[in-house]
């Protein structure tokens, strides 16, 4: 069996290549990194390391690369050929990888071809499908696109070398209703009836509390999230975050609330695992992303006001998130250009899509803060 994996960073070495390993399938790596592409064209095998109470070693093999920035002939083919193509490249990235997988599935003879996006978003295979059949309607039935929801924790690496190191906590949840009765054999993942739930549970409680910790810690001057949660302080304002998000997740879906309260305690003890040193400024990064729409404040602050509740907590951290000033990222330069130069209820219409009701007067009331 074979397997595509756009993205050959530390999430697509250290979790989906090592799980489609696991389940018996050759992985092409495809990226545009030539040095991270010409390491793996070179290498035979590489190490992934769990740390933690369950700690073990894994010994990938049977891999090659692509760059395909050089060679996307090469990547087409590629998915041309493949029972599985996955991606784990970041949500904005979806759209430059689109046009080699749509070229892949021009060449593709037999059977559909799963796709599946790997990343921290909803719905993140049916923007890719949009992305990949735009303007190739022809090619629609030559995949079947099921969203993921997936999480584990893999600090910054050392960029020279193929090994990496990661939490021994995992979870890749797959949509199975697209596949008629048809799944691909994944022994390491699981297949459910209903998506939404996984996504959501771990988008607003991973990624809100992760992302509360680095702004907080951010604007006090801390370096690393364990760090940041040894403050009482943060520790109050991301349990405060989760508190709401998690009052949200228990009435939406019904999760049973002591299980779903183990769950919060599992993440944040995670975020404190001293074998996974990772920093506010990383964490924090694509601030743009994190304030928007549908992302991991702005979101379940809508859903909790149209309930009747109020989301303090996460205005709170939607606010701190406003002081993330990082120079060494892009998006973060951006926000503060945005914060000067729009005016507060164009700022929190143009970032984060909430244009009226009670909760734009609070965003707004943050902007006008943050703008001093």
């Amino acid at each position: 069996m074979r397997a595509v994996h756009f993205g050959a960073g530390n999430i697509g070495r250290g979790f989906v290549g090592l799980i489609l390993h696991r389940a018996g399938f050759e992985v092409t790596f495809v990226d545009v990194n030539p040095e991270l592409i010409g390491m793996l064209q070179r290498a035979d095998a590489y190490q992934v390391r769990e740390v933690g109470p369950e700690a073990t070693i894994h010994t990938v093999t049977g891999f090659t690369g692509i760059d395909s920035s050089s060679d996307p002939e090469a990547a087409a083919r590629a998915v041309a050929e493949a029972d599985v193509v996955t991606c784990a490249v970041g949500p904005t990235v979806l759209r430059f990888i689109a046009p080699v997988i749509r070229a892949g599935l021009a060449l593709r003879d037999g059977e559909p071809v799963t796709v599946m996006a790997c990343e921290n978003a909803i719905g993140a295979s049916d923007t890719l499908r949009e992305l990949v059949l735009d303007g190739a309607p022809e090619v629609a039935d030559r995949a079947v696109f099921a969203n993921t929801a997936v999480d584990r924790i893999i600090p910054p690496q050392d960029p020279h070398g193929l090994d990496v190191v990661v939490e021994d906590f995992f979870e890749w949840s797959i949509d199975r209703t697209p596949f008629g009765g048809r799944e691909p054999e994944i022994a390491d993942a699981h297949f459910v009836d209903d998506l939404a739930p996984f996504v959501e549970r771990k988008l607003f409680t991973v990624n809100t509390g992760h992302a509360t910790t680095a702004y907080a810690g951010w604007v006090a001057g801390i370096e690393t999230i364990a760090e940041a949660l040894q403050s009482p302080e943060i520790r109050r304002a991301v349990e405060a975050s989760l508190d709401d998000t998690s009052r949200l997740l228990v009435a939406k879906f019904g999760f049973d609330p002591a299980e779903h309260a183990a769950y919060v305690a599992r993440a944040i003890a995670r975020f404190e695992n001293p074998a996974l040193p990772d920093t506010c400024e990383r964490i924090g990064r694509q601030p743009l992303r994190k304030l928007s729409r549908h992302e991991r404040f702005v979101q379940p602050a809508v859903e909790l006001v149209e309930r009747g509740e109020r989301p303090d907590a996460l205005v709170a951290a939607y606010a701190t998130a406003l002081r993330f000033d990082a120079e060494s990222d892009e998006q973060a330069v951006e926000l503060q250009r945005m914060l000067v130069e729009l005016e507060p209820a164009a700022f929190v219409a143009e970032v984060s899509g909430v244009e009226d009701g009670p909760l734009q007067a609070e965003l707004v009331a943050a902007v006008r803060a943050a703008r001093g």
